[in-house]
């Protein structure tokens, strides 16, 4: 059956579902059925370990009767369990506590608008082939150096998958989109010294992969590379987060301006609107409609529009992210953010990796985070890390075992530079970011 048509099928269950909920009493309702096939191969030591095969799908609704909620879910889609199904939420709903915030986004900030985005890249799901991209991975971070003793693995992840929503305000919309992912860790070892490392790559085009061999050999050489790896003196310095973990960084903005955290009065960034928060060079875009993004999407998880939005504006917090709910709290309007961002571009001030680390001289190249120790009630942050120390913007050794601490207010008022090279793997997109002065505890 054609992706098209598997769409439309679902849309007539989702509009059946909706029907039946606002006969059976419901003032609003929702529903969304998400489906995925998909297939997963891992292989350890050139051999296939494990090949898994998955077909997933479900419905699930909720109903809102007055400012009552009930929610169910099925994996059924006959007609007598979506019946059922619908049954179980308007029962739920009579029982919950009335809530003034609750229900459906107001029906003027509904999706109308949906352009193919470009996320549907289909490939036939060969397991042949899959095994044969995870061994011809692990072969070449096996090969890469003696060094390079044993593996944990390599992973090949294929998956085909559809998403439709629709609401009593009358959206009722689908898309198909397709991921695929490759990834390979290693262990090495000299003399008593045993380190591990990986490397991965994540693209909506089976064609947008790196290589096998190319992420074989970088999982070895990133392994290879810690080996000998030293403990530090304890010392402020300065810190480069590599763009391959900085993006966390932006993930803790996130959770503090985000609707949720603002209206339990928990983020360090309560009443900062406007408030200079980053460098005045620093500006951040959201851009939901990239084609081919791995967080793009034409609406969020309550139907409500995406749009183009300035984050960050001359380093100033530009926009606070809401939800229906969060935004009703607020007494504010919800800004398309059920579910989450879409697609953060960060900016950069034009250096390439090698002129980050000749412009921080000598500090400390962060490669691997560690632990949550994270609060954005009052921004103290402490983490595990590992890198390479570095002098006079060259790279000396490797490190493990220290910690980093700050406040993230301070980290982000002190970010000296980002990294024109990004990482794109993500829903946040950005290069390397180096912080002024860290506290990094070693020895």
């Amino acid at each position: 059956m054609q992706i098209d048509q598997q769409i439309a099928e679902i849309q007539n269950i989702v509009d059946d579902v909706l029907t039946m909920a606002k006969a059976k009493g419901a003032t609003q309702a929702e529903a969304s059925m998400s489906k995925v096939q998909g297939i997963a191969v891992s292989s350890r030591m050139k051999e296939v370990e494990n090949v898994e095969f998955t077909n997933d799908g479900g419905l699930g609704i909720s109903v809102y009767v007055g400012k009552h909620k009930g929610s169910a879910s099925t994996a059924d889609l006959s007609k007598d369990a979506l019946a059922l199904t619908v049954e179980k939420a308007i029962d739920i709903a009579r029982y919950t506590s009335e809530d003034p915030c609750t229900g459906l986004a107001d029906a003027e900030l509904m999706a109308t608008s949906f352009p193919d985005l470009e996320l549907y890249h289909p490939q036939e799901l060969d397991p042949q082939r899959a095994m044969q991209i995870a061994i011809e991975a692990e072969t070449a971070a096996l090969d890469f150096d003696p060094r390079v003793v044993n593996s944990d693995g390599a992973n090949y992840n294929a998956n085909h998958g559809m998403r439709v929503y629709g609401n009593t305000h009358g959206i009722n919309a689908g898309y198909p989109s397709s991921r695929y992912s490759l990834s390979c860790m290693t262990i090495a070892a000299e003399d008593d010294d045993m380190q591990r490392d990986y490397a991965y790559t994540v693209s909506r085009r089976p064609d947008g992969l790196k290589s096998a061999v190319s992420v074989g050999e970088e999982a070895a050489d990133n392994t290879v590379s810690r080996l000998g790896s030293r403990k530090i003196n304890t010392a402020n310095v300065p810190v480069l987060l590599h763009k391959d973990v900085a993006s966390s960084l932006f993930g803790h903005y996130v959770s503090a301006i985000s609707g949720g955290n603002l209206y339990r009065r928990s983020s360090f960034l309560l009443d900062k609107l406007g408030s200079q928060v980053f460098p005045k060079w620093l500006n951040i875009e959201e851009l939901p409609h990239l084609k081919g993004g791995l967080a793009s999407s034409n609406f969020d998880a309550e139907g409500v529009a995406t749009r183009d939005l300035q984050v960050v504006e001359d380093g100033k917090l530009a926009h606070y992210l809401y939800t229906t709910y969060s935004a009703r709290k607020m007494k504010k309007t919800p800004t398309g953010h059920a579910g989450g961002i879409h697609n953060w571009v960060v900016g950069h001030t034009g250096h390439d990796d090698k002129a980050l680390l000749e412009e921080m001289g000598t500090g400390l190249l962060v490669t691997e985070l560690m632990g949550q120790g994270v609060s954005v009630v009052t921004g103290d942050y402490s983490r595990g890390a590992a890198g390479y120390w570095v002098e006079n913007g060259v790279i000396q050794y490797p490190v493990h075992e220290v910690t980093i601490a700050g406040n993230l207010k301070d980290m982000f008022a002190n970010i000296r530079a980002i990294g024109k090279e990004r990482d794109v793997r993500g829903g946040v997109q950005t290069g390397s970011v180096l912080i002024d002065n860290m506290k990094v505890a070693g020895s």
